[in-house]
């Protein structure tokens, strides 16, 4: 195994016109939001997709351009609206091959009841590697730093977790602190917000203006290392304390 690799943020692509149309709720959302969290990573960002070919395939191509691994969950089925397998194989320009040890995986799995039909499911793009499945044993496969997992949530988590497990570092810790402003409208911090960025370039400083019964009050949030947070709390506590603006640590 070579060493572990380090992401700076993951993808993740839904693919299901069931979801989009209200047949189906969508979890894979939260599942791979939580497995990234437990492990210090976070997600860049996320797309839901209509069962369209010419969309899916630009969109994996979008996606295969950026410097971000990512996963995409369902359609590598084998029914007639099961797309994704041929549109990642279009995205990277090769083509549909049976994987030679999913085919075994399949047999040994189904034996003489391993039909062209099952078999349909190990036909992944040329190169693809194999993502173990220990709910049926039938597998996902990946190219590069895209990972092909199903649309069964089920299946889907415990599949992303050993890729995350097998293929990357966990990320560095990070933590976020919050400070509610009383009385302040998010136009009063928008100069000190620009003066703190280019102080703290490794933070990310965010706002949420809040209506409350008495007026209004501002959230920032503080996100970033633990080291730098803290040096950074120190920064934004001085200069708000020197507009006069009253604060709190929530």
């Amino acid at each position: 195994m070579s060493e572990k690799k380090i992401a700076k943020g993951f993808g993740l692509i839904i693919i299901g016109s069931e979801i989009l149309d209200g047949r189906v709720e969508d979890s894979h959302f939260a599942n791979t939001r939580n497995l990234l969290a437990e492990r210090n990573h976070s997600l860049t960002y996320t797309m839901t997709l209509v069962d369209e070919p010419s969309l899916i395939t630009g969109k994996l191509k979008w996606a295969m351009s950026r410097p971000e691994p990512f996963f995409c969950c369902g359609g590598i089925g084998a029914t007639p609206d099961d797309y994704t397998r041929q549109c990642a194989a279009d995205a990277v320009g090769v083509t549909l091959a049976y994987h030679e040890e999913g085919v075994k995986i399949m047999e040994s799995r189904f034996e003489k009841k391993a039909t062209p039909t099952r078999l349909k499911l190990v036909e992944f793009p040329e190169g693809a590697r194999l993502i173990p499945n220990p709910v049926n044993r039938v597998p996902g496969f990946s190219i590069n730093d895209a990972y092909f997992l199903p649309g069964f949530p089920s299946m889907a988590e415990p599949m992303a977790a050993w890729v995350l497990d097998t293929y990357y570092e966990r990320g560095e810790k990070i933590i976020t602190r919050t400070l509610l402003l009383a009385g302040v409208r998010e136009s009063d911090v928008i100069p000190l917000m620009h003066e703190f960025n280019l102080c703290h370039s490794k933070i990310s400083l965010s706002s949420l203006p809040k209506f409350v019964e008495d007026g209004t009050e501002i959230h920032l949030g503080l996100t970033g290392n633990p080291k730098d947070v803290e040096a950074g709390m120190a920064h934004i506590i001085q200069s708000i304390e020197l507009q006069g603006m009253q604060w709190e640590e929530k």
